[in-house]
């Protein structure tokens, strides 16, 4: 007997990155129900929050250090709280990774929020086994790294899993799936396993569903944020630009679309850029469910705001997942002044002379913003080759790196300094001390990471 086909599934993002707009939700949550009411009664619409950037789970390591409560995306509860109740009430799941550091207080707060609002609480599952905290699990990192693991002060140790343990938990009945490091495609690929019913060695399905979750994961990228770029390529409404939202089919193909009524714009161009968004090879983008080719990709405008994306294939997984070890990697310091009038460049020169002579132990990256500063580089030869421009409106940035935290503070004081010991009208000087986060990669095997979802209790 053949089963029936499943109807297509709806997948809305409402962010794109830790700190991205909290009422992103709102919009994409609205087009959802009203997709549900006009679709079949089998279809099935899921909301994905994406929080997570390289280092950002390292900082937030540091956050449950401070508050063992903490250490999940600090803007849960606004991003979640306006829409929590509608998702719940129309059967929109929710799948995210802002579980962060740690997805078991970031579950508990969700329920605390359900309970707030007066609703039961959700069936909430956590998925687990990205943190490579185990004694067994450090001894392998030091195996690939070797030496280059010595002596630092690791803040976090992470694996980017895969899609399985989301898609169980859905299969288990969970209505939140709250994720660690998981890749970033994964939160839409776990709900396409789970809905469709794809084994996880379906590469070609798993392909592309894993390209219609790389369109999404960055928000409204491809809707038109990033891509816009006025008089060459215009975009309406970029102050209420839409969220992304995706149709995928049970062959994985998909079409992107963006919640109703908002601005922005989904074009093939938008899709074409995002699609090819941090892909280093076309026929081989390497994620932990799949090796997803998109070298005989192609885009399709099927109306307004509607690009269907055809033709990915997919091959057989890695046999290894990517592992981020973030560590202490000393303070960044940087402090800045304002030169203005008639030779404002010569003194912002000076005064970068000044403080190189006086910092001698330091490498100063030196920019004159309103002269040159982005097209600098951190040597100084592009500022050293370029002559005086006579600018008259000219801000001094000085930065430099050190381990030792007295020392990076001298920075700020010398340039303090700067208002009275001279050049001549400097003001308005602001300093900035940073931790620094330094970052380095290998690979483990995947059964030295075991991954599993559990459901908590609120």
């Amino acid at each position: 007997m053949n089963t029936p086909r499943r109807p297509p599934l709806l997948i809305g993002c409402a962010a794109g990155f830790s700190g991205d707009r909290t009422d992103a939700a709102g919009p994409v949550v609205d087009t959802l129900i009203a997709r549900l009411a006009q679709g079949p009664a089998a279809q099935r619409a899921f909301l994905i929050f994406e929080t997570l950037a390289e280092r950002t789970l390292a900082l937030a390591q540091l956050r449950r250090r401070a508050d063992p409560e903490s250490g999940y995306e600090p803007l849960l509860d606004d991003m979640l709280r306006p829409v929590l109740g509608r998702c719940l009430a129309h059967g929109i799941r929710i799948v995210s990774n802002f579980g962060a550091a740690h997805p078991r207080a970031a579950a508990r707060h969700i329920a605390r929020i359900a309970r707030e609002l007066g609703h039961a609480v959700p069936r909430i599952a956590v998925v687990e086994g990205d943190d490579l905290a185990s004694p067994a699990q450090r001894a392998l990192l030091h195996e690939q790294l070797g030496d280059r693991l010595d002596g630092l002060r690791i803040v976090s140790a992470n694996a980017y899993i895969g899609a399985e343990p989301i898609a169980a938990a859905l299969d288990a009945g969970a209505q939140i799936v709250v994720c660690g490091r998981v890749a970033d495609p994964s939160l839409t690929v776990g709900p396409a396993m789970s809905h469709f019913g794809w084994r996880s060695d379906d590469w070609t399905s798993l392909g592309r569903a894993t390209m219609a979750g790389h369109l999404l994961e960055c928000g409204v990228q491809v809707c038109g944020g990033y891509f816009a770029d006025p008089g060459f390529k215009d975009v309406p409404g970029l102050a209420r630009v839409g969220f992304p939202i995706a149709e995928i089919e049970a062959d994985g193909q998909c079409v992107i679309g963006k919640a109703d009524g908002t601005g922005g714009l989904v074009s093939a161009a938008t899709v074409k850029e995002q699609l090819l968004y941090e892909v280093h090879d076309p026929a081989a983008y390497l994620t932990p469910d799949v090796v997803a080719d998109i070298s005989e990709a192609e885009v399709q405008t099927q109306g307004d705001d509607r690009v269907r994306l055809v033709g990915v294939q997919g091959h057989a997984r890695p046999s290894h997942y990517k592992v981020n070890v973030c560590h202490e990697g000393g303070w960044l310091a940087e402090s800045e002044i304002s030169y203005a009038g008639a030779r404002a460049e010569a003194r912002a020169r000076l005064a970068a002379d000044i403080l190189r002579s006086r910092l001698p132990g330091f490498r100063l990256r030196v920019d004159l913003v309103g002269a040159l500063s982005l097209f600098g580089d951190d040597a100084g030869r592009a500022l050293a080759a370029m002559p005086d421009s006579g600018a008259r409106d000219v801000r001094l940035r000085v930065a430099a790196t050190h381990a030792d935290r007295g020392e990076a503070e001298r920075l700020g004081r010398e340039v303090t300094a700067l208002y009275t010991c001279g050049p001549a009208g400097g003001g308005g000087v602001r300093s900035m001390l940073t931790p620094r986060l330094s970052t380095i990669s290998c690979l483990l095997p995947r059964d030295a990471v075991p991954v599993r979802f559990e459901m908590v209790e609120g």
